[in-house]
């Protein structure tokens, strides 16, 4: 299979890598990988499941040889994100960065014959995010739960400005190219369907919103589809999130779930709704029991 990586951001010593091609069609949900590379140092986001092991593993190994990867960054418990660890465990040194919530679930993805050296390889983030070393750099992970999995990060690359959102974002289509401001509003249709179904709901979309409107960013790059470039596209996105409802917005019964009442179309020219009054607390179960 013909790879073709996608630079999104390249310096002397910084380098963004997205490997978007790696899924056949017939074979499951397209996916993007991506490799972040800061002098000697390597962090692999969303790396895949079993299906993509392989493909994968070959693309990283053109820039850094497997056994000196450094970290491996999980958004979330998903197959399509973690379903290959027991892999990257054996066959490279790398530390698994994930959720608090999943550090005693990704390891069910490991035969027991798998020694991977135990939870030294683990890297579990608390519910209000982290800051992880990449060399002298840093990739924030930052706090989107429910966004849409209950111990859900995004990562932030403060020298490339790329905000790697996982599912937040994903478009379900076969394309790479990136979303602008002038084809935004075209683009909503792509997106639609999956964030209205897979997004817990609003509350959690204007939590996130609040917390990355004043962020630095001048690319969303989800896992699924294609990336959103440029400040007003960003902008435009984070206003769309902020007003969608989505998830247990439109329950209305077992099975049953009604259509969305606010306009699907762009809404970026509404006013700014105000940020949320009530604090939401690191660990919502703190002082519980």
């Amino acid at each position: 299979m013909a790879v073709m990586p996608v630079d999104l951001f390249k310096s002397s010593r910084h380098r963004c890598i997205a490997f978007n091609d790696l899924v056949r069609g017939e074979d499951g949900v397209q996916a993007n990988q991506f490799l972040v590379l800061h002098d000697e140092y390597s962090a692999l986001i969303d790396p895949g499941g079993a299906l993509l092991y392989t493909p994968v593993s070959l693309a990283v190994g053109r820039y850094v040889p497997l056994k000196s990867l450094s970290l491996i960054l999980a958004s979330h418990q998903d197959p399509d994100v973690i379903g290959s660890a027991d892999r990257w465990l054996m066959y490279t040194g790398a530390t698994i960065a994930c959720s608090k919530l999943w550090g005693r679930f990704v390891p069910h993805s490991v035969p027991h014959y798998v020694d991977t050296g135990g939870q030294d390889r683990y890297l579990l983030i608390p519910d209000e995010g982290a800051d992880i070393a990449l060399g002298d750099s840093v990739l924030k992970a930052l706090p989107a739960h429910f966004l849409h999995s209950e111990g859900n990060f995004q990562f932030y690359d403060p020298v490339s400005k790329i905000l790697f959102s996982g599912d937040l974002g994903a478009s379900m289509v076969d394309e790479f190219t990136p979303v602008t401001d002038k084809d935004f509003a075209a683009h909503i249709p792509s997106m639609l369907g999956f964030h209205r179904r897979y997004m817990a709901g609003n509350r959690a979309c204007v939590v996130w919103a609040d917390m990355v409107q004043n962020l630095d960013i001048d690319m969303i790059v989800p896992q699924h589809g294609r990336p959103i470039q440029g400040k007003a596209a960003v902008d435009r996105f984070i206003d769309w999130i902020r007003h969608l409802e989505c998830g247990i917005d439109l329950m209305v019964a077992p099975g049953k779930f009604r259509e969305a009442v606010r306009p699907v179309t762009d809404i970026s020219s509404r006013p700014q709704r105000a940020p949320l009054s009530t604090p939401i607390r690191a660990n919502p179960f703190e002082g519980v029991g």
